[in-house]
């Protein structure tokens, strides 16, 4: 308790506050403060009236503390999530296009299977994503992840080239990468993306990349805006397989410019940096990914044209 107590003050920037916080009385967190300090025959708080401050006997104790504490609590939820049944809370955050394509096609089946999780997502365009937040951040990559944080791959996929028979019999078809300067564009932003230059790979040939010219009639950072032009005959736009399968096989769209691809799409779920992963994280990630890849492979067995 007395390890707690002193994290908790550290924490809190003073006995009042962490007194508060552990709903216990100032002269009680005091006690337990001075009985550590004479337990360990060192002194590790300077106390002033208007703060506190760590001792260096103070700082190299606080950091064991948290290693230790934390260590506990883990044992702790590891045990529990052992005995008891699956429950809880599971927090997620996705970008719009994975929460409405990847996510919120699996809710009902993930709930039948585990009706005693709740799942409380928010759907947010980010940068730089607040992973330590949440049990889930969804993550979209180009083919390959490397950040800096903990991450499991899901599914990946192709970005392919699509555009509505209509806007083809308006504009005809292109042939090759270089007539895209005379087409339509509706291009997805992104930080690597660059407005005036469409980078394609070609799958025949090693996926060399080239970069072709382009003038685009749509420069949009939401993937089913440009997906809905394009539908609509707006232009020439990029979107992974597994989305456009269901398009392409009813005729709403057809694939252009094959074996010419936008990239390599990956699905990462981010995790935070604790190293217990509670139960209903777990299974949920097992979920995700099993439906994610049964999907995909139920997509190239149906989608013959892509």
């Amino acid at each position: 308790m007395s390890m707690r107590v002193f994290q908790k003050v550290v924490d809190e920037g003073g006995f009042a506050a962490a007194a508060r916080a552990l709903d216990m009385s100032s002269a009680a967190v005091t006690r337990q403060i001075a009985d550590l300090e004479d337990f360990l025959g060192a002194r590790l708080l300077h106390r002033t009236t208007r703060k506190v401050s760590l001792s260096p006997a103070g700082e190299t104790y606080l950091g064991r503390v948290r290693t230790i504490l934390q260590d506990i609590d883990e044992a702790h939820d590891l045990t529990s999530s052992q005995t008891q049944e699956l429950s809880g809370e599971l927090r997620l955050l996705s970008p719009p296009a994975l929460a409405s394509h990847v996510i919120a096609p699996i809710i009902a089946g993930f709930s039948a299977r585990y009706p005693d999780i709740s799942l409380h997502m928010d759907v947010d365009t980010y940068t730089i994503p607040p992973v330590e937040d949440y049990d889930i951040t969804m993550l979209p990559t180009e083919g390959h992840y490397d950040g800096n944080v903990i991450a499991r791959r899901v599914s990946s996929t192709q970005s392919i080239l699509v555009a509505s028979p209509d806007y083809l019999k308006r504009m005809g078809t292109p042939t090759t990468p270089d007539e895209l300067i005379r087409h339509h564009v509706l291009r997805l932003k992104s930080p690597t993306a660059s407005f005036d230059q469409w980078r394609l790979l070609n799958t025949e040939m090693n996926d060399a990349a080239t970069l072709f010219p382009v003038k685009p009639k749509l420069w949009a950072n939401h993937g089913d805006t440009l997906l809905r032009a394009a539908v609509d005959g707006a232009g020439i736009t990029s979107a992974a397989v597994t989305l456009v399968a269901p398009l392409l096989t009813d005729g709403s769209l057809v694939r252009v410019l094959s074996p010419w691809i936008g990239g390599h799409l990956a699905l990462y779920a981010a995790l935070p940096s604790r190293k217990f992963m509670p139960e209903r994280t777990r299974v949920f990630l097992e979920y995700l990914t099993e439906q994610s890849r049964a999907r995909a492979e139920a997509v190239i067995k149906a989608c013959t044209r892509c």
